[in-house]
């Protein structure tokens, strides 16, 4: 006779709708239109916030190489006084996370390892956009849109633009990371 398989569904509050086969858990992937309005914001939020981080860091590598180089136009209008509000959707992936984790019904908690690491990575993320980032980003802006021409401004643009290009390559890292654990929860 063939051996059989036995699949149970798990008795426990945090795991309903799960499934334990041989010691190890299967969850059952939420579905509904709420879990999927959600789960596109909160992609949407990292895509637009994470990604508009990394271009300041790209475009802050640009401003380097001083209002003559090809392109200073628009690295001058990318640094245009104002707020990068694109920029603070990073705000919303734990607000949008969170509510997943809500709508899944039990299939994840709070505690699920995927979600410490991710939240661990936002924590860090948020704090080098608002540490290291946006300030740059704010000084860049002030060089750019007044003295860029001029003597003397060069060495504080130069080391704004590092800090900012420096910081926001780690994000770049951090975003993969963050993706890495989001799509496998391990």
């Amino acid at each position: 006779m063939a051996p059989v398989t036995v699949l149970a569904m798990s008795g426990g509050p945090a795991m309903s709708g799960g499934l334990v086969m041989s010691g190890v858990t299967v969850r059952s992937v939420p579905t509904g239109a709420v879990y999927t309005i959600l789960l596109m914001l909160h992609v949407l939020c990292a895509l637009v916030g994470f990604g508009t981080v990394v271009v300041t860091g790209v475009q802050a590598a640009r401003a380097r190489r001083g209002p003559s180089a090809p392109g200073a136009d628009g690295v001058r209008r990318y640094f245009r006084p104002g707020v990068n509000w694109a920029g603070r959707a990073l705000y919303g992936v734990p607000v949008f996370g969170f509510s997943l984790v809500a709508a899944s019904h039990g299939a994840f908690s709070s505690g699920d390892g995927f979600v410490v690491v991710g939240l661990v990575v936002w924590l860090v993320a948020a704090l080098l956009a608002e540490v290291v980032v946006w300030p740059g980003e704010r000084r860049i802006q002030v060089v750019l849109t007044g003295s860029w021409d001029e003597v003397g401004t060069a060495p504080a643009l130069d080391r704004a633009c590092r800090q900012v290009a420096a910081a926001a390559a780690v994000l770049a890292v951090l975003f993969v990371v963050a993706t890495v654990f989001m799509i496998g929860k391990p």
